[in-house]
């Protein structure tokens, strides 16, 4: 039986092309993808589109869009075998991250992929990551099983865990890397799977769960030298802010200076809830390493491990929508729950 993809176009540089009288770039009508892109005729796939409009910049990117995009496949999972989406590259790892914690007992692929150049552009990278997307997430196994039932980024020959990516480079074609977990995948003349690193689901009979109640009372502080006192305070103290994801140094480690503490003290007493996660590129959070990791510990500062940026900012989006009490959110951020930490 032929595998049925849907292609969701979001927006971003993929979808555009020259206008050959002003050379201006516009978005082209993804109903004719197969006229862009005859390379996919090859696979015996049905492939079908459904476009956004309107169309959504990157930049412009909203939680609003998580919510649609997950209804959306919510909507017509059971028509199709997997789902590509295109998306600008500036938000997409913001965007995997949070679709990976809204779409839960996931037993498909929902592969994000873009370009860093129009796909009408002669050196575009867009066709050999769309065309690479689309293989990926209409393949199975011998007992008709998705290879890889995970939301995740293909890009550059790389198919990588969404939760576990951000933006590397805004000039080369390898634009995310995803350094603290290894590639699910890696296309070269054939695909290899990495069935190690791969999350399969605990039944393949499971229904879909989709959660689409966030909070986004959310802020990042970035721990910095000479970082002011009236700065921590607003944002951690900030009456509108329920959660704040603290960016510090090295293996978890911040100012010792006691206005910091005592500020970081006083958030966790008004029941704040406190993530620490790393600046650093790779490498874990481990809060017993210094005394003033430590002391954040001590003082209720909940460790995001190797957890990205982008990923703390999604799993607390869902977690405050689903618990009403910080205790709660604390507890699970704590836990693995989509390959998003290595625990």
């Amino acid at each position: 039986m032929k595998s049925a993809i849907l292609l969701i176009y979001t927006g971003g540089t993929i979808g555009m092309k020259q206008d050959p009288e002003d050379q201006a770039l516009r978005p082209f009508d993804f109903s004719q993808i197969l006229e862009e892109v005859p390379e996919l005729r090859k696979f015996a796939v049905r492939i079908d589109s459904y476009t956004f409009n309107p169309l959504i910049d990157s930049s412009d990117v909203e939680p609003a869009l998580w919510v649609d995009l997950s209804r959306l496949i919510r909507d017509r999972y059971d028509e199709y075998d997997g789902f590509v989406i295109l998306h600008g590259t500036d938000t997409m790892a913001y965007s995997a991250s949070a679709l990976s914690f809204m779409l839960d007992s996931l037993t498909k692929p929902v592969i994000f992929t873009g370009s860093q150049l129009p796909i009408g552009m002669p050196r575009t990278d867009g066709k050999e990551n769309l065309v690479s997307a689309v293989e990926i997430a209409a393949a199975h196994d011998a007992q008709g099983h998705a290879m890889v039932p995970e939301v995740s980024i293909f890009f550059d020959d790389k198919l990588m865990r969404g939760n576990r990516c951000t933006k590397y480079s805004a000039e080369d074609f390898n634009a995310f890397s995803s350094p603290d977990c290894p590639p699910l995948a890696e296309a070269g003349i054939n695909i290899r799977y990495n069935h190690r690193i791969i999350r399969y689901p605990s039944s393949w009979e499971a229904p879909l769960r989709v959660q689409t109640r966030l909070d986004t009372r959310v802020s990042i502080l970035k721990v910095h030298p000479g970082i002011t006192p009236q700065v921590v305070r607003n944002i951690l103290c900030g009456p509108e802010t329920r959660a704040v994801i603290i960016e510090t140094y090295g293996s978890g480690n911040a100012l010792s200076k006691p206005w910091f503490l005592e500020i970081v003290q006083e958030a966790a007493a008004m029941d704040k809830i406190l993530v620490n996660v790393t600046q650093c590129k790779s490498g874990t959070v481990n809060m017993d390493m210094y005394a003033t990791g430590k002391t954040l510990k001590r003082a209720g500062v909940v460790s995001g491990y190797d957890a990205t940026t982008e990923a703390a900012l999604g799993k607390l989006f869902v977690l405050m929508g689903r618990f009403d009490r910080n205790s709660d959110v604390k507890n699970a951020l704590e836990m693995d729950l989509h390959g998003e930490i290595s625990k």
